[in-house]
């Protein structure tokens, strides 16, 4: 349980970069636009950030697992673990923002442009 705690305590420097980062996204966007799209764009972009660091240190591990590499094996491990647990907060908190926020839901990201070629009039 002890080393289950030491190995997880190296893991505080990346929830420290991500909560400064989350607040430093949250007010400016809540500054430039509003709060319903500062936690729009938070949870766009924490979705992507945890997924890239669950996916890169979930390799990293396996690699160490192939190289008998059990330092390496246990510290990538806590990391993906990190990752994986913020995805699925992150998870969480969309569920929440759209039960909250309903026309976000129905809100198309694609840009809607029409094609004019010569032949069609």
């Amino acid at each position: 349980m002890i080393g289950l705690a030491a190995r997880l305590s190296r893991t505080i420097p990346l929830l420290i970069i991500l909560a400064a980062l989350a607040a430093v996204i949250y007010l400016v966007v809540s500054y430039r636009r509003s709060p319903a799209r500062a936690k729009e764009v938070l949870i766009r972009v924490f979705s992507w950030l945890c997924g890239a660091i669950a996916a890169f240190f979930g390799v990293v591990s396996l690699y160490a697992a192939f190289e008998i590499n059990v330092a390496v094996l246990e510290l990538a491990a806590s990391f993906a673990a990190v990752g994986v647990v913020g995805f699925g907060i992150v998870r969480w908190c969309n569920h929440v923002f759209l039960k909250n926020n309903p026309h976000y839901k129905s809100k198309s990201q694609k840009a809607k442009t029409k094609h004019r070629w010569p032949w069609e009039r």
